[in-house]
């Protein structure tokens, strides 16, 4: 039963911080930023939240990670009100490298083509 539950609370948490992120959140530095995943501990203390941007450059990333640390006093309380459960899960934002990792590799075989 638990493992459902932490299921659908990742879904939720997912969902909602996506679209928190879209209707709530002014900041600049984070309207091109995307919840990929979301990992929440068994206990459902703690939520990890996966993102990716459109960009690579780093100094759009280190925008983006600030507007996240910034927004996520914002998120969590919202969040707060979203969810049903006892006590809200403490926030931390990380990058997803999966995304970066395809690009990369997408653009190794465009290159092998071109030869």
């Amino acid at each position: 039963m638990a493992n459902f539950r932490v299921g659908r609370v990742t879904q939720e948490v997912q969902r909602e911080v996506n679209d928190i992120l879209k209707k709530k959140v002014r900041d600049p530095r984070v309207q091109d930023v995307t919840i990929t995943e979301v990992r929440v501990t068994g206990d459902l203390q703690q939520a990890t939240i996966y993102y990716s941007i459109l960009s690579d450059k780093a100094s759009d990333l280190e925008k983006a990670q600030l507007g996240l640390e910034k927004a996520s006093g914002l998120i969590r309380k919202e969040l707060g009100h979203r969810l049903t459960l006892y006590k809200t899960p403490e926030i931390m934002f990380e990058r997803d490298e999966s995304v970066a990792y395809g690009n990369r590799i997408d653009e190794l075989l465009r290159n092998l083509n071109k030869d």
